[in-house]
């Protein structure tokens, strides 16, 4: 279903890898959006007001004011808010139903391996004040299997499915990361080539130079006030 906007979204952002998904998408869409940056380092995630549209106290999140009837609606999740944004507009989501699965397989890979387990890596090797041997191979080592199994599935494409989609946007924010990470790209030629073509794309190059310099980054290895914050956090 194509449709057009003309209400801006409401972007809930910090500018992490999981914001930037939403940003990208919002700019290859071409679509009208506010940013409202929650600056998770200072818990603004857990305000009460940010807790209404993401009750799991994670950016990003949107607040669409066209919503499904005319009415406001708010999703939080990126794989969501990417789904719902593609399907609300019909972009960057297949019609056919076979590559809607394969797409919805590679969008599900990015949460559940391709971001949780990257994020582990740049946890123990960057963050964690105790470096344990153990935890930082263990996930270097996952990490290093996860660009394998997506080098592989760009052999021959220039996107992960094929055509542009919503996977494709989930994944390169991560995968820009390789180097912290500890990869090799020389290893993993295919992701190397499909960076370079994602970050080329100017939806997708603006998308990630959103807030870059307002200020709001932050260092997270040198920032004890900010760890407090973000790491070891139990039910409230």
């Amino acid at each position: 279903m194509m449709t057009s906007q003309t209400l801006p979204i409401e972007l809930y952002f910090f500018p992490t890898p999981n914001g930037h998904k939403i940003s990208i998408m919002l700019e290859e869409l071409g679509l009208p959006y506010n940013v409202h940056i929650i600056h998770i380092g200072k818990g603004d995630q857990f305000q009460p007001e940010f807790l209404k549209i993401s009750p799991n106290n994670k950016i990003p999140a949107i607040v669409d004011p066209e919503g499904p009837g005319g009415e406001p609606i708010s999703v939080f999740e990126s794989a969501a808010i990417l789904k719902y944004l593609a399907q609300k507009f019909g972009k960057f989501y297949p019609t056919d139903t076979r590559k809607q699965v394969e797409v919805d397989e590679w969008l599900s890979w990015q949460m559940a391996s391709f971001g949780p387990m990257l994020g582990q890596n740049h946890h123990f090797a960057i963050y964690a004040p105790e470096k344990i041997e153990y935890a930082i191979n263990r996930y270097r080592d996952e990490t290093h299997r996860l660009y394998g199994v997506l080098n592989k599935k760009l052999e021959g494409r220039d996107y992960i499915t094929g055509e542009f989609s919503i996977a494709d946007i989930a994944c390169i924010g991560w995968a820009r990361g390789w180097e912290r990470q500890g990869m090799d790209l020389n290893e993993f030629p295919n992701v190397g080539a499909w960076i370079e073509r994602m970050s080329n794309r100017p939806g997708t190059k603006k998308g990630l130079e959103v807030d870059l310099e307002s200020g709001s980054r932050m260092d997270l290895s040198q920032d004890k006030d900010a760890q407090s914050v973000l790491f070891n956090q139990r039910a409230r």
